[in-house]
């Protein structure tokens, strides 16, 4: 299934399920009132929302509503992987004049509630604030049920669904205070969207094109399979020691090609539209507006 957020012109806000053809929703209200509830009710949730898909009682049309981010709200910080891919490990070690060398270990931080918004949604570009501001087309999984200590070989038992995120990031800002949260905190700057596509239809997260057009001109493009720590790797790692809650959205990082490694590097400006695709999940469109 690929499972949205949506809300109506009256402001009421619901959970769906895209048909098919993509221009119809199918209500969930009769199984849960948010998506942290379905994704709290386990297998038995996703079951019934299944069957509630298949009898598509109520339906609105995706065009008379708008798209949240899956989780609108979710329960803690978005949490990322930082230099995940050969390539973009390259160019950002490159443009901070630092040692090529890859990570051993996987690099966590984490973006801000407040970044979090969905497709179509404007982000602010305040010249101000920044005047580096980069894209990072990003596969995002969502856990699926709380989490520690997990192995790599049940991971993937432990994941809900993928959904796409661009992790949008003030380049100065993260050079200025040497960390990256700061940069990647910025309100809006974290799209996710357009849905969450269930477990069971990507059983392999690591078969899966990725790539991010900017004003239609395409900058990056890659494969899942070029995560330095895949997927499941990434889950040992992160739940090793700290119990993960359901409903945790986690980033994998992001391939080459970004703005900063550009020669010269290239920045997004007010006017710009951003289009971060990944295959089997859609494509999340954001709009860079003056702020």
């Amino acid at each position: 299934m690929r499972l949205v957020t949506f809300q109506t012109k009256a402001g009421t806000i619901h959970i769906g399920a895209l048909r098919a053809d993509d221009h119809e929703i199918v209500v969930l209200d009769s199984v849960a009132p948010s998506m942290l509830a379905l994704i709290d009710g386990g297998a038995e949730a996703l079951a019934q929302a299944k069957s509630a898909l298949a009898a598509a009682a109520k339906v609105v049309a995706r065009a008379d509503v708008r798209l949240l981010s899956p989780i609108p709200r979710p329960k803690q910080n978005v949490m990322c992987l930082g230099m995940n891919y050969v390539a973009h490990a390259i160019e950002s070690l490159r443009a901070r004049g630092s040692e090529i060398k890859m990570p051993e270990f996987p690099v966590f931080f984490t973006k801000a509630l407040n970044t979090v918004c969905g497709d179509g949604d404007s982000v602010p570009l305040d010249p101000n604030v920044t005047s580096q501001l980069d894209y990072e087309v990003e596969l995002a999984y969502v856990f699926g049920r709380t989490a520690k200590n997990v192995k790599k070989a049940d991971a993937l038992d432990y994941v809900f669904g993928y959904t796409i995120l661009n992790d949008i990031s003030a380049r100065d800002l993260q050079n200025r205070h040497q960390q990256f949260f700061k940069g990647k905190s910025l309100d809006n700057s974290g799209p996710i969207g357009p849905c969450i596509v269930t477990a069971d239809e990507i059983p392999d997260p690591a078969t899966l094109a990725i790539k991010l057009r900017l004003n239609g001109e395409l900058r990056q493009s890659s494969h899942t399979g070029d995560l330095i720590f895949d997927i499941p790797s990434g889950i040992e790692y992160l739940t090793l020691g700290t119990t993960i809650e359901a409903g945790q959205i986690v980033c994998t990082g992001t391939p080459a090609g970004v703005g900063m490694g550009l020669t010269p590097p290239a920045y997004m400006k007010a006017g710009d539209v951003v289009e971060a695709e990944i295959e089997k999940i859609g494509v999340l469109t954001n709009h860079i507006v003056a702020a």
